[in-house]
């Protein structure tokens, strides 16, 4: 090797993720969808999971993963990501499993598959990339969606009364006995983009040593869903969001062991 190429790299601080796709993304500006497909990425390959890691794409925003993530995927039926992944878990137990989900598929249509799938402590990744909207199918309402939030079918606002508290999934699955991690992070700083890559290594961690299910939520923006810039849409997160969906590990086994 020539020594200008050595200095090269020792000046190197970043590089693309080898298993990124040269695909051009589907998602709007300022989407997280991104940002968690590089996190991804870069967790299955730090881990030396290129061979073994098995993904499972369901409906919405997130079905075109695979065309992005250089591993196995499998395409599921919407809200049954879990349900595959179990089969291919179980299946495959050499293989590390792992879905990418939307909230308005995990937590709606896909509730039962999330809630079974965790309380038999499947040896899977759940991650949940939560915007609290239905951003492929026109900006509906989902389970996640906060109180008086104005979307496509709440155009006055989200009421209690008519439609109910807004679902916290990680907590709910919190309590579930398969459950072995259970985290909520963001990647709208520099900050929090390395605290939810540490969340989805640990989480990969537990599904390759057996630990049972870890859910990873990532709370996130939908800058079209929620007619904003995205710069705004990271301060109305920040401002609103993190109030009802607050940051950090809600589980931890590891701990409490």
């Amino acid at each position: 090797m020539k020594r200008e190429d050595i200095i090269k790299l020792e000046n190197k601080v970043y590089s693309r993720p080898r298993l990124l796709n040269d695909n051009i993304m589907h998602y709007c500006p300022g989407c997280s969808h991104g940002v968690v497909h590089k996190l991804v990425a870069e967790v299955i390959d730090e881990l030396g999971l290129e061979d073994k890691a098995i993904g499972v794409a369901p409906v919405g925003c997130a079905v075109f993963a695979y065309n992005y993530i250089d591993c196995d995927w499998i395409e599921a039926a919407h809200g049954r990501a879990p349900a595959v992944a179990t089969a291919a878990n179980r299946l495959n137990p050499e293989n590390v499993v792992f879905t990418y989900q939307g909230d308005g598929d995990l937590a709606a249509i896909g509730t039962a598959e999330t809630i079974h799938a965790c309380t038999r402590g499947e040896n899977i990744v759940i991650i949940l990339i939560n915007n609290g909207i239905y951003g492929m199918t026109g900006g509906q309402m989902s389970p996640c969606t906060l109180e008086g939030a104005k979307t496509a079918t709440t155009p006055y606002g989200r009421r209690v009364d008519l439609n109910g508290f807004p679902l916290r999934v990680a907590n709910v699955v919190s309590l579930l006995d398969g459950t072995c991690y259970v985290t909520r992070q963001a990647v709208h700083t520099t900050a929090a983009v390395r605290k939810a890559k540490a969340a989805l290594k640990k989480a990969f961690i537990n599904a390759r040593d057996k630990k049972g299910t870890s859910f990873v939520e990532i709370v996130s923006t939908c800058s079209s869903g929620w007619k904003m810039t995205p710069e705004k849409a990271n301060q109305w997160m920040a401002e609103n969001m993190f109030a009802h969906y607050p940051l950090g590990d809600i589980k931890d086994t590891d701990k409490t062991e």
